[in-house]
């Protein structure tokens, strides 16, 4: 089996030759690239050139229909019949090929000539134009599964304008526009679509959406036979189209020779005298099960079973009754139309290994019947099979047309065992997906991978390649082999008994220093690896030696109480000597490029690698080395990131063969294993992931608001991916001045009108700049003299500034694993949860239903509030207050004296519809908003009952054991719980969604509102003058959790709308007229994260044909600032205009982030401009929607052009656990000081940061963002003292927000001095809190001290010199506690 496709197939028109002597090793997929290649990036890899450039027309698919064309002999005795045919796949072309060089020899009845097309190839300009000649003398037409809008709409005007000429035009199960195409005779679907149709029903879009090929199935069945007997014409054409479907799905030779047949000889008029001959549709079974080997196909199992029992070939693994039993699902087209060598070998391979198998296929879309009624013992209801593979690459059901994933779900929650879906390559031959950085093609990403995913599938690894010429599929044994080990680990965690089940734990160490071992997204890990174990070994797994507390624990693993004092390294759980090292790890040689010989100086002692960690019995906790670049700023320059270093490789080898986990769990978002360089999606084996990751079964804890990046690991590392709930949020509340002055505020309410309000005006006013707050708000000066309305307006603006920072949401704390909220801790999350109107299920929000009952509109209060009209700001004040009251009140009523929730439904129950006695009711009695709508608050609170019970569900620990009990972990969607509860119960497969789903209606609505605030704000700070550039980040999580509301804005401020098509999905957009605009169309520079880019290349896509689409619009220069920039560009570099209106950019595939993060968190930069230039080298990579094959390519002048222009930098916030800086995300991807050194006058553009976290969204500028921050977090006793609670874990939270402060100093220059002085005095001057978090954390102390010195000598905080020489003393008795030394 290891050894390749025995035919070469290259593309006709390049020379083959072997790379060097490197390639024949294991490591490489094949032996044969293209040699003639015309531009492009080489991407090297230990002395072996791979180029990735794009080949001839830039696109994907470079195959030509000419392989599909048949010319038959002159005879100029017979007629001649010409037949074109277009198709998804190209398991027909063989089949049809054969029928008609069959047919031709015969020499009976006409000569026939046929030429066929894939639907991609129609991208191609001239293909599509041979295309339209083609049809032009065409007889026939034939079509089959075109569901991609773009080629469907050409496709359509081709074969419209010749429809009345053809004789036949068929089209089978595709989008209704080219359904409506069908002509045979007097048969036609013109009215598919319109409700007085007999096909509209099958299209209804609420239908379970297979339920169009399976309707129509039944019609093939049943109406043949009912026409038969109709005597009129109509009744005939009608029935002789669902034969040719019969035929069609036959898919035989011999079926398509007698449907050629058949469609001549009744449509073709040369042939009209001629008695043409056919036989029936031979009729193969629908649903059932096939094996190459079997003489037949079953439809009952038991037979399939016997005849399987009863093989005289079969191995001695095989005959053994606890051999593991593994399903597959087969797409039937590929068995009828005999294409099917790739899952021969799929089903060889399996079996060689010791596995029996179950093919199953199914004639429809919908494989969810087929897999109930032959994979599960009907009796039993236990499943035949330990795991289950999809080779068809669909959504199990529904395929490429409407999906119904909860049918799916619903399905494999039956049969309960892992479910994998492989791909076969559809759009692209092997070669061109080797040679692309990319890897899948982006339409097969969205349709086979994306769609899958939401059914809960996994592991989407490529394992069949596809002929440029014969169209065939054929097995790539290298990818077919893991594939079946993979399957085959999964099915044995389903078998092997938990006392025997070796588990290996991974953790992450970042930045690389020990007081940062276990660092995860809001969880403290080693408390909940404590809690994992702990429930492992009382579910019966072997964690002998397990520590009696969490704290134990580190100390094992880090050897010492809480890095502590005087103690050597992490604790060494192996040395593996380099010798071993190289047997293990065949791939060592491709890293030496980067890291010269192994053992190189990470991870090891100078003669062996080191593998860090401990063992407890079967369960082995050890520490991922980190990328090993960190520290070296020549190396974070790189535009591309380098390999994985040997200590990497070394660790995942003594994981799989050494230790032999049978699974391995990284715990935590997020390691570095998923984001190694490769291809995007779908690997080939020489991308370090999947070299990485082995054969071992992946499950992955990941921070449920993260479905992006869980998503990369899905991809990227085959991950089991369960997520976790972030800690409980809570109101950041008000301290110290903060508090004095809502006092005082409060006391001015009342006593406004009397003496003493001058007085106590001008208290606020001396507090407030006490407090800072005179950067947020301007203040009059003391002693200036003030009327009574400026005095409100001056008292609202503050009051509006402190209920913001009150009501913020922090997560306080952080979660630990198997340990759900209380109730009360669920009660500002649901207040939130009520704020939000959600139309879409009849739901008013509270805040709504509360302004509604005095009056008021709630848009109208929140835009007072931001004017800082007191009366509006005190109403607001009031609903907040009341709505947090009557949840409460609710809250309360909900649950049991230890503050868990008993059973809601009940209490619910008892609740609803007793007027008064409803808690929210009674609570609001007392209030001014007694009056409010009692149905609205019933609806509403109905609603929130269920989310509190999601909320307080613990999934987490149970969801763990099943996948490591080999059973199906149900799907569910990643993002923020707030604006989708559905989020909730965590402890769900996390899935993203489908990519051309974005951005949605609702999405276009808001990001209307955002980009028209952010327009007026840049024009009232910039003499009423627009911005013509912004420069913008997409994040690939926010367009998750808002459905593509960045996305929306960057289309809304060039002023394009999206169209969906007929099964709503966004693949064009059209240009808003200037007048409905209102306003010039502003030009953009688009820096989507590498997360994005992987995710949303249709997208990509889509954003740069707008903005190209936007750049050639006839429109004058001062209302069309793409138009105008682009001109200039073009004429300046001497390049198109398209080319110049290139405004998508990212890293280059496979690398993420611009490594300024890495190189704040490890200090390793000299100055300002090395960042800047590190930005420019990473991120200059564009995408162009003229040669999407081409990948990412770099367009660095371009890049540093359209920025110069840039008036404004613009980022997104979208929810209320991750701020600016809780990562270092956000200062990494910040262009300002970058935009200031290209601009030509040297100007600072304005930075604004737009906060969509709550129903009031708000445009800020990045400097008002960053106090809000400090007040809320670093600076808030609530939010620090919440994460000293965690110990070890939450000393480094704190230095973390410090130092991603540093980070915005660094790129942007928007961080005030206060900032870093009250920090000083909050845990530096504070004698008590320094001793606290020294001994807590030394290591991460020791990094905080050295963030404030670098603060100060980098010019970003201004303090005195006794200050610094504090702190250079406090440094230096620190690292001599850390080291031992007591002086």
């Amino acid at each position: 089996m290891a050894s390749l496709v025995s035919s070469p197939f290259t593309s006709p028109a390049s020379k083959v030759e072997h790379l060097s002597s490197l390639s024949q090793k294991h490591f490489f997929l094949h032996s044969f690239l293209p040699k003639k290649l015309n531009q492009g990036c080489s991407s090297s890899r230990a002395g072996m050139r791979v180029k990735c450039a794009a080949i001839g027309n830039g696109l994907f698919t470079q195959t030509t229909p000419e392989v599909r064309r048949i010319l038959p002999d002159q005879n100029p005795d017979l007629p001649r019949v010409k037949i074109v045919y277009v198709v998804l796949e190209a398991q027909y072309q063989s089949s049809l090929s054969a029928a008609v060089r069959s047919l031709n020899s015969s020499g009976k009845y006409a000569s026939f000539e046929v030429v066929g097309y894939l639907v991609e190839e129609l991208r191609d300009k001239s293909t599509y134009q041979t295309f339209c000649k083609d049809i032009e003398d065409a007889n026939i037409f034939i079509g089959s599964l075109i569901f991609v809008e773009e080629l469907a709409r050409k496709i359509k005007a081709a074969v419209e304008k010749e429809r009345d000429r053809l004789d036949a035009v068929l089209v089978f199960p595709s989008m209704p526009e080219v359904m409506r195409l069908n002509k045979l005779g007097s048969f036609s679907m013109s009215q598919l679509g319109q409700s007085k149709s007999p096909f509209f029903q099958l299209f209804k879009k609420k239908k379970s959406s297979a339920g169009f090929a399976d309707n129509m199935l039944k019609l093939v069945r049943t109406l043949p036979k009912v026409l038969k007997y109709l005597p009129s014409d109509k009744a005939q054409d009608a029935r002789l189209y669902i034969l040719s479907l019969q035929f069609w799905l036959g898919g035989s030779p011999d079926n398509l020779q007698n449907f050629i047949k058949m469609i001549s000889g009744s449509y073709v008029p040369a042939l009209k005298g001629t008695k043409v001959e056919y036989a029936d549709p031979v009729v193969f079974l629908d649903s059932g099960m096939w094996h190459p080997l079997a003489p037949c196909m079953y439809d009952d199992v038991k037979e399939y079973l016997n005849w399987y029992g009863t093989r005289k070939d079969a191995n001695e693994k095989l005959k053994d009754p606890n051999a593991p039993v593994v399903g597959l699902i087969l797409q039937r087209s590929h068995i009828v139309t005999g294409d099917e060598s790739h899952y021969v070998a799929v089903i060889m391979e399996l079996e060689a290994r010791g596995a029996k198998v179950i093919p199953i296929f199914a004639c429809g879309l919908d494989f969810s019947g087929p897999v109930e009624k032959f994979l599960i013992d009907p009796v039993t209801k236990k499943p035949f099979v330990h795991s289950v593979v999809s080779l068809t690459g669909f959504a199990l059901v529904g395929g490429p047309a409407r999906q119904d994933h909860p049918r799916a779900v619903e399905a494999l929650r039956k049969l309960d065992v892992p479910y994998i879906v492989a791909l076969p390559l559809v759009f692209q031959t092997t070669e061109e997906w080797l040679n692309s950085t990319l890897g899948l093609h982006p339409i097969q990403v969205a349709l086979q991978v994306a769609l899958p995913e939401l059914d809960g599938g996994m592991e989407p690894i490529v394992f069949s390649g596809r002929d440029p010429r014969t169209g065939k599929s054929h097995a790539l044994h290298k990818r077919v082999e893991q594939l079946c080990t993979r399957s085959i680990n999964w099915a044995e965690l389903k078998r092997k008994s938990k006392v025997e089940k070796r588990l290996a734990i991974t953790v992450f160490s970042f930045p690389p220093d020990k007081g940062n071992v276990g660092t995860a997204a809001y969880l403290n890990v080693f408390a909940s690896i404590y809690s994992v174990l702990k429930e492992l070994q009382r579910d019966g797994y072997n964690v002998e030696g397990l520590p009696e507390t969490a704290e134990a624990l580190i100390e094992d693993i880090i050897h010492d109480k809480e890095a502590k004092f005087s103690s050597p390294n992490l604790n060494i759980a192996y040395k593996m000597g380099v010798r071993e090292y190289q047997s293990l790890t065949p791939y060592v040689t491709a890293l030496e490029e980067s890291w010269g010989k192994p053992p190189g100086n990470l991870n090891s002692d100078g003669e062996n690698l080191l593998v860090y960690g401990k063992q407890y019995g079967n369960v082995f906790i050890g520490v991922q080395p980190t990328f090993g670049y960190e520290g070296d700023p020549m190396r974070l320059l790189f535009s591309k990131s380098a390999s994985p270093h040997h200590g990497f490789a070394a660790y995942y080898s003594f994981v799989e063969k050494i230790f032999k986990a049978d699974a391995v769990l990284h715990f935590g978002t997020h390691g570095s294993l998923e984001f190694m360089p490769g291809k995007q999606v779908g690997m080939s084996d020489v991308c370090y992931p999947d070299s990485l990751i082995g054969n071992i079964p992946n499950v992955y804890y990941y921070a449920a608001n993260n479905p992006s990046e869980a998503t990369i690991a899905k991809r990227r590392s085959y991950a089991n991916t369960i997520s976790y709930l972030t800690p409980p949020a809570e109101n950041a509340g008000l301290y110290k001045g903060l508090k004095q002055l809502s006092e005082l505020i409060s006391s001015y309410q009342s006593l406004k009108d009397t003496g003493r309000g001058p007085q106590i005006v001008s208290s606020i006013i001396s507090t407030a700049k006490q407090c800072n707050l005179d950067k947020d708000v301007k203040l009059p000066e003391e002693g200036e003299e003030l009327s009574a309305k400026e005095r409100d307006l001056v008292i609202g603006k503050v009051y509006s500034k402190i209920m913001e920072i009150e009501s913020r949401l922090l997560p306080c704390g952080l979660h630990v694993i198997g340990e759900p909220p209380s109730a009360m801790e669920a009660v500002a999350t649901l207040v939130n949860i009520a704020a939000l109107d959600r139309p879409e299920d009849g739901i008013s929000s509270l805040p709504a239903v509360l302004a509604e009952t005095v009056g008021r509109d709630i848009e109208g209060v929140y835009r007072g509030s931001d004017k800082g009209i007191l009366k509006d700001v005190e109403l607001l004040h009031q609903i907040t207050e009341t709505s947090r009251g009557a949840i409460s009140a609710f809250v309360e009523r909900t649950t049991n004296k230890k503050g868990q929730v008993v059973d809601v439904a009940n209490k619910l129950s008892s609740i609803l519809g007793f007027g008064l006695n409803e808690p929210w009711a009674q609570y609001l009695s007392n209030t001014k908003f007694y009056r409010a709508d009692r149905e609205k608050l019933r609806t509403l609170f109905e609603f929130l009952g269920e989310c509190l019970k999601l909320f307080v569900a613990d999934n987490e620990l149970g969801s763990l054991k099943q996948a490591l009990e080999g059973s199906y972990v149900e799907p569910g969607p990643g993002g923020d719980p707030i604006r989708n509860p559905k989020v909730l119960p965590t402890g769900k497969n996390i899935h993203a969604l489908d990519p051309q789903s974005i951005p949605t209606v609702a999405a276009m609505q808001s990001a209307k509102v955002v980009v028209d605030r952010l327009l007026e704000r840049q024009k009232s700070d910039n003499g009423g003058q627009y911005p013509e550039t912004v420069a913008l980040v997409l994040w690939g999580t926010d367009n998750i959790k808002t459905y593509g509301e960045s996305l929306a804005q960057v289309f809304w401020m060039i002023g394009v709308r999206p169209v969906s098509d007929t099964l709503g999905r966004v693949n064009r957009v059209e240009p808003v007229s200037l007048e409905e605009l209102g306003r010039p169309r502003i030009d953009v520079v688009v820096n989507c994260s590498g997360v994005f880019r992987d995710l949303f290349i249709n997208q990509m896509n889509l954003l740069d044909s707008a903005v190209k689409m936007v750049a050639e619009l006839d429109e004058p220069d001062d209302q069309n600032y793409v138009k105008k920039h682009a001109t200039q560009q073009a004429e300046a570099l001497g390049i198109g205009l398209r080319e110049a209106a290139t405004r998508v950019f990212s890293n280059a595939s496979g690398s993420y982030s611009s490594n300024i993060n890495l190189a704040v968190e490890n200090s390793s930069w000299n100055d300002e401009k090395q960042l800047q230039d590190m930005y420019l080298s990473r991120k200059s990579f564009a995408f162009d929607c003229d040669a999407p094959g081409a990948g990412m390519t770099e367009k660095r002048k371009v890049f540093e052009m359209a920025l110069s222009t840039a008036d404004a930098t613009f980022q997104n916030l979208d929810s209320s656990e991750i701020s600016l800086t809780d990562v270092s995300h956000y200062f990494d991807s910040d262009p300002t000081n970058l935009v200031q050194s290209l601009r030509k006058d040297g100007k600072k553009p304005s930075a604004y940061i737009a906060d969509t976290t709550t129903a009031n969204a708000q445009v800020r500028t990045l400097a008002d963002t960053v106090r809000l921050d400090a007040r809320t977090k670093l600076l808030n006793p609530k939010w620090y003292e919440g994460m000293m609670a965690s110990g070890y874990e939450g000393v480094r939270e704190i230095e973390k927000r410090l130092t991603t402060t540093v980070g915005w100093s660094a790129t942007s220059g928007q961080v005030d001095n206060w900032v870093y002085d009250e920090a000083n005095s909050t845990f530096i001057q504070d004698e008590e809190m320094l001793n606290r978090l020294m001994n807590t954390n030394p290591n991460s102390f020791r990094k905080l001290v050295q963030t404030f010195l670098e603060a100060n000598g980098r010019g970003y905080w201004e303090t005195s010199e006794q200050n610094i020489e504090r702190l250079r003393q406090l440094y230096s008795e620190v690292e001599d506690k850390i080291e031992g030394i007591d002086r």
